[in-house]
């Protein structure tokens, strides 16, 4: 089963990532220095692409896995209120889902498939959902499967357990929104403020090349290292000032 805290990537999205990290971090030490050569020595700064690229399309797979549990806790609780039982709701649970989302190879899916086979194994549906849980490194996911085995073996009311936990995981992600909202001018105009000084330098080197040539050379070089290595920390600060996690 997918372990989601991992996210491969393919021969070309590695290349491709090495490729567009490469070209943009050449691009910036060369508008800052105006050499080709350190330029090109910057380049092997672009193997950093496929990590970058590796952490964002793993968060949004977590994202977009988060969205499919709550939609599979609502169509699970509309067939447990049904009067289904547990066993039989999660053997209709993937033909709901597979209408709901229009992809049978979606995430969840193959998680609900791979529950409905090992309980038709005679595993427990504790165990594959705890599973889940710990592969998937989403909260939600732990606290449910943490309450549903609970629940099984103390006899609790399974239907009102999924409903308020697809309540509550639902009144998250609207937080969630009205934060995205709230903080998306600000994420533009901090991508606005990282890219300004370097725009700013390259625009004084077409310009005003006279007036910046005193930084290439001599000690010049020392203060246009100590800038770069401060708007570096000043834009990874930024960057994680605008990634808020609730």
């Amino acid at each position: 089963m997918t372990d989601y805290s991992e996210y491969p990537l393919t021969r070309s999205q590695r290349v491709m990532a090495v490729l567009v990290a490469a070209a943009i971090f050449g691009i910036v030490i060369w508008l800052m220095y105006r050499h080709a050569v350190i330029a090109l020595m910057a380049s092997p700064l672009g193997l950093l692409g496929p990590r970058l690229l590796r952490s964002r399309l793993k968060r949004q797979r977590q994202e977009r896995l988060r969205l499919q549990f709550k939609s599979m806790l609502q169509a699970l609780a509309s067939l447990l209120a049904a009067g289904r039982s547990v066993e039989n709701a999660f053997d209709a649970l993937e033909g709901d889902m597979v209408l709901l989302l229009g992809d049978p190879n979606a995430d969840i899916i193959r998680e609900i498939r791979a529950v409905r086979i090992r309980a038709k194994s005679g595993d427990p549906l504790e165990a594959p959902l705890t599973d889940f849980a710990a592969r998937s490194g989403l909260e939600e996911a732990r606290s449910f499967a943490e309450v549903f085995s609970i629940c099984k073996r103390s006899g609790g009311d399974l239907v009102e357990v999924v409903r308020r936990s697809s309540a509550m995981i639902g009144e998250k992600m609207e937080v969630e929104q009205e934060l995205g909202v709230l903080i998306a001018q600000k994420r533009l105009e901090s991508s606005l403020m990282m890219g300004m000084p370097f725009a700013f330098v390259g625009l004084l080197g077409f310009f005003a090349g006279d007036y910046m040539e005193g930084l290439h050379q001599g000690a010049g070089w020392l203060v246009l290292t100590g800038c770069l290595l401060l708007l570096g920390g000043c834009c990874w600060w930024m960057y994680r000032i605008m990634e808020i996690r609730i």
